[in-house]
């Protein structure tokens, strides 16, 4: 896992273990154990590493996890976390243009697109926000009086 800055745990720590959380949700709304999972995927997806995106310790690819999300039957858009109301998410765009993550940027963009079915159209959400700097590590919270906008 990724260490914060104070040594609690990273946004992407806390990204990992919302989206966990979520899938566990899914999967469990479905009824299915881990096994089953396995079973009904043909072992595309191992119980061990379905568990293991699920307590937030591993990450999962944006193709994974839209893949698991058809699997359970729901739209991934529906899975992602919510982003905390307590502040206003800004992207240091500097340190983004600076990251060696650009390639993994580059692939979200094109999968919110893929899942939006419409390539032309290249809004950015507030929900994109904190995927977008948890894939770059340049998000930083700022509180506001007035939440979220």
């Amino acid at each position: 896992m990724w260490a914060g800055l104070l040594g609690g745990p990273s946004l992407i720590d806390k990204f990992n273990i919302s989206l966990g959380q979520k899938l566990r949700a899914a999967r469990r709304q479905r009824a299915w154990s881990l096994g089953v999972v396995e079973s009904n995927t043909n072992g595309e997806f191992k119980a061990s590493v379905v568990g293991a995106y699920e307590r937030g310790e591993r990450a999962i690819s944006v193709q994974r996890f839209v893949r698991l999300a058809e699997i359970y039957g729901i739209a991934a858009s529906d899975l992602l976390p919510v982003v905390p109301s307590d502040g206003a998410l800004v992207i240091d765009l500097d340190a983004l243009g600076a990251a060696h993550s650009g390639d993994l940027v580059e692939r979200y963009l094109a999968a919110i697109q893929l899942l939006r079915k419409d390539p032309s159209h290249s809004e950015i959400r507030r929900g994109d926000q904190a995927i977008l700097g948890a894939l770059s590590q340049t998000v930083k919270t700022v509180a506001t009086s007035e939440g979220t906008h």
